[in-house]
């Protein structure tokens, strides 16, 4: 009890949002156990969190800097369509093996390189990072239209498709990378200089700039650590599609930015925690695959996270707006009592 005691008052958000993941988990069992419990339906699910996972990963890194990515898919869609060409080439046909090796690290090549674009745009040419992020989605949205003439690249070798289909003892080789990345964006963000530095840049980086860090190169690393991500996340997709196109995951970005700021990050930056964005993605997933197998239209599934989304702004919004006029009190109280 003293343990759980502990949990509770050092990180109160997340404790929350694991109640109402089981809570919800519960209620969708409790309505549905034999489609939602089912060995099918739990694997789709622990298919297809993951990607969504890193992708709100990709978003949180941004926004807790006081930024937006809002380039996270089409950057991500860029890449796997470049390396799905290559993918089809005779050279790795004939050497699956390398060639597999080749197009993941090509994809993450690309994708940090659209990282780094906006990156450099945002932190040395001081662009707000959601004009950048919106020019360069449009951007990498056609050039990959551009390449595929609005048709999906396939033809991929079965060892890359294994990515986002294969099992390691009954669990998704999808699910380990996720756990993976997940440790290391805790450990650079929240145990790390740099991560002490990135959550200094989003409560204010002017002060920041002046105390000695280099928060052009910071930014920059963000936004490449950012397109990691989205690289990562994009190899997942294609490899479950065992094909790559430019609308692929398109929901993913309302969705990456719900769970960003549902699991406790401040949409002006400086605060969030990587467990919390976890949990929220989680949450999220449980909500959408629940509906699903009830039959809920999807277009119902938006119009909720899009309220999800209102909602937990505003509520932010106020609570932070009661929370600075307390201080303005108490300041002013004390100010009366030192006259």
């Amino acid at each position: 009890m003293k343990i759980l005691k502990d949990i509770r008052s050092k990180y109160p958000n997340e404790f929350v949002l694991f109640g109402i993941f089981v809570f919800l988990f519960v209620v969708m069992s409790i309505l549905s156990p034999d489609k939602f419990l089912s060995i099918t339906n739990l694997q789709t699910m622990l298919f297809q969190m993951p990607e969504f996972g890193l992708m709100a990963l990709a978003m949180m890194i941004a926004v807790l800097t006081g930024g937006m990515n809002l380039s996270i898919i089409t950057g991500s869609t860029l890449a796997t369509i470049i390396a799905g060409f290559f993918m089809r080439t005779e050279f790795v046909q004939n050497n699956p093996a390398l060639g597999t090796l080749l197009a993941v690290l090509m994809t993450i090549f690309i994708a940090c390189m659209t990282g780094v674009l906006n990156g450099a745009i945002v932190a040395y040419i001081g662009v707000a990072p959601m004009l950048v992020t919106l020019g360069t989605k449009t951007l990498f949205e056609g050039l990959g239209l551009q390449f595929t003439k609005g048709s999906s690249v396939s033809g991929f070798p079965e060892l890359f498709n294994k990515i986002g289909s294969g099992t390691l003892f009954g669990i998704p080789y999808t699910l380990i990378i996720l756990i993976i990345f997940t440790v290391l964006s805790y450990f650079l963000f929240e145990r790390s200089k740099w991560g002490m530095e990135v959550y200094m840049i989003g409560c204010n980086e002017t002060a920041t700039r002046f105390s000695g860090v280099n928060t052009k190169a910071t930014l920059l690393k963000v936004y490449i650590y950012s397109g990691l991500m989205y690289g990562i996340a994009g190899i997942l997709i294609a490899s479950r599609y065992c094909s790559a196109k430019t609308d692929y995951g398109s929901s993913y970005l309302m969705q990456a930015l719900t769970a960003v700021v549902l699991g406790g990050t401040s949409i002006a930056g400086g605060s969030g925690t990587v467990a919390g964005t976890i949990l929220a993605v989680m949450i999220i997933q449980t909500v959408s695959t629940g509906f699903n197998i009830y039959g809920i239209n999807r277009n119902i599934v938006n119009i909720i996270t899009g309220v999800i989304l209102i909602v937990v702004l505003a509520i932010r919004y106020l609570t932070q707006v009661v929370i600075d006029r307390k201080k303005i009190r108490e300041r002013v109280s004390q100010s009366r009592k030192t006259a």
